[in-house]
């Protein structure tokens, strides 16, 4: 075969790899709404219901993923960051690598239990358990290529892929390969993930249709916008700051409540479970779910003040987030933000209210994840509003900066290293000795223990 042939090939095997990924994660979007549909049937039959489904619905799906997958937990976009550190997914040996990282087992339980909470109605996106699960579409039907796109890249062009396909996104999806999974690539790992966005994009045309995340808000940003920007983006970057800290020190930090979670995960659920059933209680249900009904509410102006919203998805996103259960944190994280722009609104009534929420939304994403011009970028193709383009660029510019002087580390990148070190332990265990240490061996073994009961 001649070497343009091989070189078409490989292309095609991306493409068609990609379509199928789009379609996973369009499967997956239906999914879950489906499963939140059937919480708020289950919640408006009887209101009780609501706080007892996530005490035990949170718990439930902690026991579950550290028995079927431990990859599973959390957002999963971490764990695509780490993976991405296997060169080819090849050993020195020559020997393919397993990395349930980026599994199809692991992909399977995280769709099952990313379900399963949002039908006990736990604080919880899809969109970042879509990265991993089209990154680990991508790399399991392109495993058997040669030479072509190495495995990181593939990698980063599935989780753009996934960003792409989650919200309708496709230049967002690009802006998030290059701003937060890559931190930057060659000219040709560029090529691939523009490839995979389009293609996973027509798949997600093809079956859930052209439509706006929020709707189509087109208008124009005067003044009080621009004003408005730089005070949102200091109070969204400082609580979003706060959050993205609390996280990593639950998750990855060292004190006694990560070592005491460690220990004990499923009490720990069950704790952060009770927690999340107060806030919706207080916050009168509003914390259900992704956010994305109360997000689109408040951008069409049917709350008077986001308050609610605002403290209570803070609080609920984190206890769910923190327990370790399959579940992303973007939805949630654009709710919040929402409640506070919204808020925001009520208490400077010169602002706009859908300006201020919109401002809201990507000024708090960005103080989450320190990712500024894929914050921006996505809130404009949700919304389809270019006037707030530089507004919603100067709010999340400074919500990164409010941010970093919280959490100085990006939160996914803090989470990556809990899922890399202990991986990359082993590996060279491996390639000295042949195998993995025994369970019994000193160093090796805590660490392989930490990794299996890290999240």
């Amino acid at each position: 075969m001649s070497l343009r042939a091989r070189r078409s090939l490989r292309t095609g095997a991306v493409v068609a790899a990609a379509v199928v990924a789009g379609a996973a994660a369009v499967g997956f979007a239906k999914l879950c709404d489906a499963a939140m549909s059937a919480h708020a049937h289950l919640v408006a039959a009887w209101p009780w219901l609501g706080p007892a489904l996530l005490i035990v619905g949170l718990p439930l799906c902690v026991w579950l993923m550290h028995r079927l997958a431990p990859a599973a937990a959390g957002s999963g976009i971490p764990q695509v960051i780490a993976a991405g550190e296997i060169g080819r997914g090849r050993g020195l040996d020559g020997e393919k690598i397993h990395d349930d990282r980026v599994s199809m087992r692991t992909a399977l339980v995280k769709v099952a239990l990313a379900a399963l909470l949002l039908v006990c109605g736990g604080s919880i996106g899809r969109e970042g358990p879509t990265v991993q699960v089209v990154a680990a579409v991508m790399v399991f039907l392109t495993s058997w290529l040669r030479g072509g796109p190495g495995r990181r890249t593939l990698l980063i062009a599935g989780g753009a892929a996934g960003v792409s396909a989650a919200f309708n996104t496709p230049i967002a999806g690009i802006v998030f390969a290059v701003e937060e999974l890559a931190r930057g690539f060659d000219k040709r790992a560029n090529t691939v993930v523009i490839l995979a966005v389009v293609s996973a994009g027509v798949a997600a045309y093809a079956l859930g249709g052209n439509y706006a995340y929020f709707g189509d808000m087109s208008g124009a940003a005067g003044w009080k916008a621009w004003f408005s920007a730089a005070l949102i983006g200091v109070v969204s970057g400082l609580v979003g700051g706060l959050f993205s800290r609390l996280m990593a020190a639950i998750l990855v930090g060292d004190n006694p409540v990560k070592r005491w979670k460690d220990a004990r995960p499923v009490r720990f659920a069950a704790i952060c479970g009770v927690v999340a059933a107060a806030a919706a209680v207080l916050s009168g249900g509003v914390t259900y779910g992704a956010g994305y009904t109360e997000a689109k509410s408040l951008l069409f102006g049917r709350f008077a003040s986001g308050w609610d919203l605002a403290a209570g998805k803070w609080l609920a996103t984190l206890s769910a987030a923190a327990s370790g259960a399959p579940g992303g944190i973007f939805a949630p994280s654009l709710a919040t933000g929402a409640g506070i722009g919204a808020l925001f609104a009520h208490l400077a009534p010169w602002a706009g209210g859908r300006e201020a929420v919109t401002l809201g939304m990507a000024g708090y994403l960005a103080g989450v994840v320190q990712a500024p011009l894929t914050s921006a970028v996505i809130l404009m193709e949700m919304t389809r509003d270019p006037g707030l383009v530089g507004p919603l660029l100067l709010c999340t510019l400074i919500a990164r900066r409010c941010s970093e002087a919280v959490a100085p580390t990006p939160l996914y990148h803090a989470l990556a290293r809990a899922w890399t070190r202990p991986r990359r332990r082993v590996a060279r265990a491996s390639s000295q000795g042949g195998q993995a240490p025994p369970a019994g061996d000193g160093a090796a073994s805590s660490l392989m223990h930490l990794a299996r009961r890290l999240l």
